[in-house]
């Protein structure tokens, strides 16, 4: 045992337990297993057990600690509950899966559970042999990692039974971030079984406790709109087709042995070195910086003693690391006021350098400096703007499409770099970079005001990490070049940022039951708004229509702007305003008013508050 390989780790003892059939005895079971179980973590439909076999010589042979596995003893399938492909198809989530996973909210009853996320598991492992079309002698490897939602568990091994029943070799990662699953398909190291053919991060983002989801990668980068229709749609026929013996068949199969490495040491790693090369290879860059960090109990703790604290940052004061899906502090989501409050409140009250937060699965962050002012939405924008100009000078910035007219103008008259306001979602943002540079127009990030963000050098990858790696190299190259510590160089390149004085997001919901859609759909109701809209500006010489736009309908005036949108995917009309002061904000609020009133079918309760002060 002492040169094993987590490649070719035969758990024999274990296999004489986990690979008898389902009619064994509990106390056989017991008996069998006991003696190697190391470490319990807890499961789902059954008793699923963690089993670490001779842990000590693995860990003389690996600093991985490879080759842990499971023995999968869930009970036999009961009757199969019937879904239909409608079913299926509403947990479609633009490019990725959301649905509830967890009973016990009223009104919210369970629609990802755990026979369907093992039919969208086994989907997802037929789109990967149409994709990728490996040679018959080898499998595809499939990496699952989740984040710290209360449901994540029992999902992941839903998850696991689907892929290893299609025939699909599964590695768990546990805890983990969005961004390192995707980053496990590129990752060259056989040691952790990578890359892997296709990954699957569980999480539903900052949604509440009884959500979940599924996001899904391949080298290519995160699934689009069609293929996750096409997964759910292939789901849908594999559930039709589930029987009870089917899904027995599938339990003695999980019943094998599933690797479980530790890749987020991988992951942590590389940002790690990162910011030492920036720093021209010096072990501790940060060294006398005091950074604090708010992880939401999502599942960005690692980045206070796995990061930052290698690199030599004191860390004290850093906060809510532990993962905990009921989320008790706060949302963790960098657009919400109360989250930018707490780590606003954690810089002050440690007089910290620079605060940190991530959102629930780290692909989302924002920035607070020594003075508790805040780097997100637009701000964060153009910080991240400022230091790629410095890299790659006259690039094209990519937005969505609700940023301000203050970030165009300091992107393109202050930076010199070129501002392109597209569509909202952050796979439509990336999208039109990776688009641009494809014709010709180099663009090096692409970045929405939620906190999402990527970069061509990280194979346009939306990482909150990485994108909070790139102020750290900013100021541990300052510091190496004796510009002196704090975050005052982060804070300087943000210097003469127009912000408005006022902004609003009102959010117009249509009836969809109200007569005036006549049975058609609330999308056409919607788009008949924006174009009646349109036209009553054009008609108004104190608005002036954007002219190059792409989604709803911008519009400037009174020393401000509007955009009114459709959502993407709920029946409401967004609505954006931004102005020198609250009045001027209100004189927008009655142009759009005075348009949209015209449809009985559109709430517009909110905009009458709102102009009525």
């Amino acid at each position: 045992m002492a040169a094993i390989s987590g490649k070719v780790v035969q758990h024999v003892l274990v296999a004489k337990c986990c690979q008898q059939d389902r009619q064994l005895s509990t106390q056989h079971q017991k008996n069998c297993c006991t003696p190697y179980r190391q470490n319990f973590l807890p499961y789902i439909r059954g008793k699923l057990e963690w089993i670490d076999i001779s842990t000590m010589q693995l860990r003389t042979s690996s600093k991985f600690n490879r080759g842990i596995v499971y023995c999968n003893a869930a009970p036999s399938a009961t009757a199969i509950p019937s879904v239909d492909k409608g079913a299926f198809l509403k947990l479609q989530n633009s490019s990725d899966i959301r649905g509830v996973a967890v009973d016990g909210v009223e009104g919210e009853p369970v629609s990802l559970t755990e026979l369907v996320t093992e039919a969208i598991a086994a989907a997802f492992a037929a789109w990967l042999e149409d994709r990728k079309k490996p040679d018959p002698s080898r499998r595809l490897k499939v990496s699952i990692g989740y984040d710290s939602r209360i449901s994540a568990q029992k999902l992941q091994d839903a998850v696991s039974r689907g892929l290893v029943g299609a025939g699909v070799d599964v590695i768990q990662y546990g805890l983990a971030s969005t961004p390192a699953m995707f980053n496990s398909t590129l990752t060259q190291n056989e040691d952790v079984f990578c890359p892997v053919d296709g990954s699957i991060m569980i999480t539903a983002s900052h949604l509440p406790f009884n959500r979940n989801g599924l996001k899904f990668f391949t080298d290519a980068g995160g699934l689009g709109k069609v293929d996750i229709k096409d997964i759910l749609e292939r789901a849908a026929d594999i559930y039709q087709n589930f029987t009870e013996e089917s899904l027995r068949d599938a339990e003695r199969k999980a019943a094998q042995c599933v690797k479980r490495v530790d890749y987020m040491t991988v992951y942590t790693s590389d940002l790690v070195a990162a910011v030492r090369k920036a720093a021209g290879n010096v072990e501790k860059p940060l060294e006398g910086f005091h950074i604090v960090v708010d992880a939401g109990n999502g599942a960005g703790g690692f980045f206070a003693g796995k990061v930052l604290e290698p690199l030599g940052a004191i860390t004290s004061g850093s906060q809510f690391l532990e993962p905990d899906g009921y989320f008790p502090n706060h949302i963790p989501n960098p657009e919400d006021k109360e989250a930018m409050k707490a780590i606003t409140r954690a810089v002050l009250d440690n007089e910290a350098d620079l605060g940190i937060i991530f959102d629930t699965d780290v692909d989302r962050s924002a920035a607070v400096d020594s003075s508790g002012h805040e780097f997100n939405r637009n701000r964060l924008i153009a910080l991240m703007s400022a230091i790629v100009l410095e890299e790659h000078p006259g690039t094209t910035i990519v937005t969505d499409s609700v940023t301000s007219d203050g970030l165009t103008t300091f992107i393109e008259k202050k930076l010199g770099g070129r501002h392109h306001r597209f569509k909202r979602g952050y796979k439509n943002v990336i999208d039109e970079a990776i688009r641009l540079n494809s014709v010709g127009e180099e663009s090096h990030l692409a970045i929405e005001t939620s906190g999402h963000g990527a970069l061509k050098e990280n194979h346009w990858l939306d990482d909150g990490a990485y994108l909070m790696v790139k102020l750290l190299n900013k100021l541990a190259s300052a510091k190496a070049s004796g510009l002196g510590g704090g975050s005052k160089v982060l804070t300087d390149l943000v210097e003469g940022l127009e912000e408005p004085g006022f902004a609003a997001e009102l959010r117009l919901k249509i009836d969809q039951n109200h007569a005036d859609l006549k049975g058609g759909s609330f999308r056409t109701y919607g788009e008949a708004v924006l174009q009646h809209l349109e036209n009553i500006t054009d008609a108004d010489p104190k608005l002036q229509k954007a002219p190059v736009n792409y989604e709803g309908v911008r519009v400037s005036g009174y020393g401000g702007w509007f955009l009114l949108r459709l959502s993407l995917h709920d029946p409401v009309l967004p609505l954006n305003i931004e102005a020198p002061t609250n009045e001027d904000a209100v004189k927008l609020g009655l142009a759009v008013l005075s348009a949209v009133k015209e449809f009985p079918a559109l709430d517009t309760s909110a905009l009458d508050k709102f102009v009525q002060g």
